[in-house]
């Protein structure tokens, strides 16, 4: 199932980049129209030579952007690079509404108008009002759908405004508590706190990350992690990322794992060093014994676990992890990709600490359903999710539901949650997924 998922999110990107070329061609094509209906000639040309050049930095961007080359062309904090990633969400999916309220309505002239408009003319000859009443419904007709279309267009750009200026900072804290298998009494009630993503840069200046992490302060948790991805892209300000995550007190310390956008940036060793600078630890496939109370637990980290490896054939998760574990204590593993979580089960890790989704970044709720575009991506979008210990990594839920007898005792449970993150990609917009910092409290599993 897990290659499934890597196969259909290539196929997922790729239907993307088509849509993103689209949408753009289409925006460009109603706006080169709306300014060839100036009469002055000369305003007209002035109308559209803005348009082109206006157009050719969003295009400059848009192929940085995807070849993650921009160093020296977008400096950290650029207003420029906020309005990209704003625009390109919001007319994206403007386009995509836009299209559907079209489709709907061809749907309707072809099978629903023909039969509503004969019910709408009287079947007697002596009204003469027949070809009024069928124009009544076509007009009728055409101004709902020109209504919706309207609307439908609207809302993506006032949902992106909103979820920019109300949602992208509005930091959340999540308490949860979660079981734990083999967890000695000493350590019941242990506290960890938890922020990820925090993508400092752009979207994420430095002055967000200091109010997050006084956030996690006021929570006094006993040990501090921080799953990956401190940056975006190589020009982010790494160091003043690390330098304000080593203001995180606790008493058995700050620990991290690097997550994907490290290895973008070249940052894996660097992020290490710099943890290590502010007198903390970054786990690079390590483990560390934590003792707490006169008990102990057993700290493993991670870089970020890739699917595939660099000649496109699928990759083994965890791949060299099992030295790492050990069967006399708990194990809590911080790895950012949240895939990791079914070999980490059947490996007998306990727990697993990730990120990685930000939730999606964006949560529609339609007919008590939530969908989210992470669900493409993962099973584990965010918060807290369970399967059996040491279960086949290949088997899904369901069938390890299927294959255990009804009247089994229930297994012994590995546990993973997926952290909101506290940053944006892409888009720095977020809608109905808070950016979290995540206060877990263990208990002895029952």
């Amino acid at each position: 199932m897990v290659r499934g998922l890597v196969v259909f999110a290539y196929l997922l990107g790729l239907a993307g980049l088509f849509l993103a070329f689209l949408s753009q061609r289409y925006w460009f094509a109603r706006a080169w129209r709306f300014a060839g209906r100036i009469g002055d000639p000369a305003w007209r040309r002035a109308a559209r030579g803005t348009l082109v050049a206006l157009l050719a930095p969003i295009a400059l961007l848009a192929l940085l952007a995807v070849t993650r080359n921009l160093r020296g062309v977008v400096t950290r904090g650029s207003w420029w690079f906020s309005f990209f990633g704003l625009w390109l969400f919001s007319s994206i999916f403007s386009y995509l509404f836009i299209k559907i309220v079209a489709g709907a309505e061809w749907l309707w002239k072809r099978l629903c108008a023909p039969a509503s408009e004969k019910l709408a003319v009287p079947a007697s000859p002596v009204f003469a009002t027949s070809e009024v009443g069928a124009e009544h419904v076509n007009h009728s007709r055409r101004h709902f759908f020109q209504a919706a279309g309207v609307i439908a267009g609207a809302a993506p750009f006032v949902s992106a405004m909103y979820g920019f200026a109300a949602e992208r900072f509005r930091f959340s804290v999540r308490e949860v508590e979660i079981p734990v298998a083999n967890l000695p009494p000493a350590l019941d009630g242990l506290r960890i706190t938890q922020i990820s993503d925090i993508h400092i840069g752009s979207y994420m200046p430095v002055a967000e990350v200091r109010r997050a992490v006084g956030l996690a302060n006021e929570l006094k948790g006993d040990l501090a992690v921080v799953t990956g991805d401190f940056i975006t892209g190589r020009s982010d300000p790494l160091e003043d990322c690390i330098a304000e995550i080593s203001r995180l007190h606790a008493p058995l310390g700050v620990w991290g794992c690097n997550g994907n956008h490290e290895i973008y940036a070249r940052a894996e060793q660097r992020s290490a060093e710099l943890f290590q600078q502010f007198g903390m630890k970054l786990l690079r496939q390590e483990n560390a014994e934590l003792r707490w109370q006169g008990s102990a637990l057993n700290l493993i980290g991670v870089d970020y676990q890739r699917q595939r490896d660099a000649a496109g054939k699928p990759a083994p998760m965890l791949a060299g992890s099992e030295p790492l574990i050990r069967r006399d204590v708990p194990n809590i593993l911080l790895s950012h990709n949240p895939n990791s979580f079914r070999r980490a089960a059947e490996l007998g890790i306990e727990l697993s600490l990730a990120g990685h989704t930000h939730g999606g970044q964006v949560r529609v709720e339609i007919l008590d359903h939530r969908w989210s575009p992470a669900q493409f991506l993962t099973p584990y979008v965010a918060g807290l999710y369970a399967r059996p210990l040491h279960a086949p990594s290949d088997l899904d839920e369901r069938e390890l539901a299927a294959a255990r007898p009804a009247s089994s005792p229930e297994p012994s449970a590995s546990r993973i949650y997926v952290n909101r993150g506290l940053g944006t990609i892409g888009a720095p917009v977020r809608l109905g997924v808070p950016p979290e910092i995540t206060q877990i409290t263990l208990r002895r599993a029952v």
